[in-house]
C-alpha cells in the first residue's frame, strides 16, 4: 500500500473501520456539532430558547463516543 493511501486509510483501520464508514461517523458528529453550535447560538441571543439542547447534543456525542468501541481507542 503507497504513503497517500496509507496517510488516509490507517487511522480509520485503528479504530476498526474502512475510509467510507469513518468518514460516515465523522460527518454524523458534524452534523450533530452543527445542531449543537445552532442551538448554542439560539441560546445566546434568546436565552429562554434551547436551555439544554446543546449540553445534551455533547453528552449525547461524548456517550456515542465513547461507546464505539474500536479495536484502538485513541486518547487523542
Amino acid at each position: 500500500m503507497n504513503t497517500i493511501t496509507q496517510a488516509f486509510t490507517r487511522h480509520p483501520s485503528n479504530v476498526g473501520e474502512s475510509y467510507w464508514q469513518h468518514m460516515g461517523m465523522a460527518l454524523s458528529f458534524a452534523g450533530v456539532l452543527a445542531l449543537a453550535t445552532l442551538a448554542c447560538l439560539a441560546h445566546a441571543i434568546f436565552p429562554f430558547l434551547c436551555e439544554r439542547t446543546g449540553s445534551r447534543l455533547v453528552r449525547q456525542l461524548n456517550d456515542r463516543l465513547s461507546n464505539r468501541g474500536g479495536p484502538a481507542q485513541s486518547q487523542n
